[in-house]
């Protein structure tokens, strides 16, 4: 399958390793996605993410999800699902 651009990040919030991201396609707990900018690439499941604070199981086009990621990752890094 190829991969789909999906978001971007918005935020980083070093001190909790979450990453805000607005996205442009829907997104859901269990699909595996990939943040892509300067040196960094970083590849995940994801686990559980938050709208405003949140839980939520499922996201759509349009909503921006805190994401706990694993590598620091920037403001403007594209997120896609693989």
């Amino acid at each position: 399958m190829a991969e789909k651009q999906i978001g971007r990040v918005s935020n980083y919030f070093d001190h909790v390793g979450v990453a805000a991201i607005k996205l442009e396609k829907a997104l859901k707990v269990g699909d595996k996605i990939k943040i892509v900018g300067g040196e960094t690439e970083v590849k995940q499941t994801v686990k559980s993410m938050q709208i405003q604070r949140e839980k939520v199981e499922k996201a759509k086009k349009g909503d921006e999800i805190g994401l706990k990621v694993k590598d620091k990752v920037h403001k403007g890094y594209r997120v896609f699902k693989v």
